[in-house]
């Protein structure tokens, strides 16, 4: 399940896939770099699948829900740390509401969480990330 990307230059809608969002890409149409993404991106459980398999590198996950409030209050530092992390990691973030199953895969119940996937979770917050 791609991610759909206007290009900035043309305006062309441009699949990513979940492999390649950390990626500098071209558009299809106009050949322009696409930058990395460089915001949370609302994941479903496919698209969580298929980043988490596929991505080359770390993987920051915001379990979020629309009634938590400190689930608000953490907003823009995971934005935040999306645009900081362009390029050296992928920020994805799971309604709980909307995917329940997602939540209960990780034990995510009830308050504001974060889970951290990749290969060595000690090596991407040794590496200052």
């Amino acid at each position: 399940m791609p991610v759909i990307r206007a290009c900035t230059h043309c305006g062309q809608k441009n699949r990513i896939p979940g492999k390649y969002l950390a990626s500098t890409g071209r558009c299809g149409a106009c050949k322009s770099p696409l930058a990395p993404i460089a915001e949370p991106i609302a994941a479903d459980e496919p698209l969580f699948d298929e980043v988490i398999q596929g991505a080359p590198v770390p993987v920051l996950v915001d379990f979020w829900a629309e009634w938590c409030g400190p689930c608000h209050m953490a907003a823009p530092e995971v934005a935040r740390t999306a645009a900081d992390m362009a390029g050296k990691a992928v920020v994805l973030k799971v309604d709980t509401e909307k995917n329940p199953q997602l939540a209960a895969r990780f034990n995510v119940r009830g308050r504001a969480s974060t889970f951290v996937a990749y290969p060595t979770l000690s090596c991407f917050l040794a590496d200052g990330w």
